[in-house]
């Protein structure tokens, strides 16, 4: 009886030491796993894109005279489609995004308008013709942009440079017997200014889309160059004007 009471203090006692051994041990709890915090979104960058959409124009009357014959062409408003493509850069700070872009696009802008006024007794037999193409057949600009951001939204103002040019020809023929004489307009690559704004949405960290609007202005144009023997002396064209509304599609490469 004895070695049994004996046996079981021993065991006792040989449990009481572990506990207390396990209880000087350093505690082994598993840290908490932190959460993942997704990456907030940056428009600085640089980008490449496409572009299309739709544009028209207003251009005004065009009118060449000189030696009581005259020749007139009427308004040409036209309207068409309109692609290209564009590069550019953005540094956010804060809320707020600037960067400075250049595009390149063809624009079916071209309209055509045929008419003449010869008056009465001015030549025997005299026959006379005119013809015009008026408009922008291709456009480029370099424009600054300053927008607002919300995440992955922009909204933002543009305007800057524009050019372009292609579409404004015109040409005035006149026939008396024998003798014939031809008049071809100069086609210039013309300058002016642009402005508009649109709103940007990036899908992913690196494709963006977006809307945006511009008025481009090229400014005035007209010139009229004498071929044979003639005394017109004036050519007279007012602004080259039109507006865009276009889509765009960007691929942005990552920040650095």
């Amino acid at each position: 009886m004895k070695k049994v009471l004996l046996a079981g203090v021993a065991a006792v006692s040989l449990v009481a030491s572990g506990a207390a051994i396990a209880a000087d041990l350093p505690s082994r709890q598993i840290e908490p796993i932190a959460p993942v915090v997704a990456p907030i979104f940056s428009w600085t960058g640089f980008y490449v894109g496409v572009n299309a959409g739709y544009a028209w124009n207003s251009n005004d009357d065009t009118t060449v005279w000189g030696n009581g014959v005259s020749y007139h062409s009427g308004n040409n408003d036209d309207g068409g489609f309109t692609g290209g493509g564009q590069i550019g850069y953005n540094y956010q700070f804060g809320q707020f995004v600037a960067g400075i872009e250049a595009d390149i696009n063809y624009a079916d802008l071209k309209g055509k308008s045929i008419s003449y006024t010869v008056p009465v007794g001015y030549f025997n037999g005299v026959n006379a013709l005119g013809g015009s193409h008026s408009g922008i057949e291709w456009f480029g600009t370099v424009r600054a942009r300053l927008g607002f951001a919300i995440d992955r939204a922009l909204v933002y103002a543009t305007g800057g440079f524009a050019y372009g040019g292609g579409g404004n020809s015109g040409t005035f023929s006149v026939a008396s017997g024998n003798n014939s004489y031809l008049f071809q307009a100069d086609d210039k690559t013309l300058g002016g200014w642009v402005v508009g704004g649109g709103v940007e949405y990036a899908f992913t960290n690196n494709i963006t889309a977006r809307v945006e609007g511009l008025y481009v202005n090229l400014g005035k144009s007209g010139n009229i160059t004498p071929v044979g023997h003639a005394n017109f002396v004036n050519w007279n064209r007012k602004d080259n004007e039109f507006g865009v509304v276009r889509a765009g599609l960007n691929y942005k490469f990552d920040s650095f």
